[in-house]
């Protein structure tokens, strides 16, 4: 499905560890999206940050490597967004998400010669 115009961002703010039924929640959030139908969906994995602990999760110390923050963004158009939202308060034990309106713009690779 090819999107331009005006959409709705969806940003999910988790954890790494974060699970539903022993996988990576974010695995399960994506693979909701895909069935639904959404537009898009695409899974960042940070290298610092923190949440409500205050706790500082970061790659630069070996230890402390788990529960590195993971954003999933979803871009639709916004009735599609809200109709997914459901499916994520089944899933969503803790976290953040935001929405935000976004203008697409579609690019589709020139052939070069």
């Amino acid at each position: 499905m090819q999107l331009t115009g005006y959409a709705l961002r969806l940003s999910i703010f988790l954890g790494e560890d974060d699970t539903w039924h022993h996988k990576p929640l974010h695995h399960e959030i994506v693979k909701r999206a895909r069935e639904a139908g959404l537009a898009g969906a695409t899974v960042l994995r940070g290298c610092e940050g923190y949440g409500a602990s205050s706790t500082i999760q970061t790659t630069r110390l070996l230890s402390m490597t788990e529960g590195l923050p993971i954003v999933v963004i979803i871009i639709d158009a916004e009735a599609r967004i809200r109709d997914f939202l459901p499916e994520l308060d089944e899933l969503m034990i803790d976290g953040t998400m935001l929405l935000d309106k976004v203008e697409v713009l579609h690019y589709q690779g020139k052939q070069r010669s």
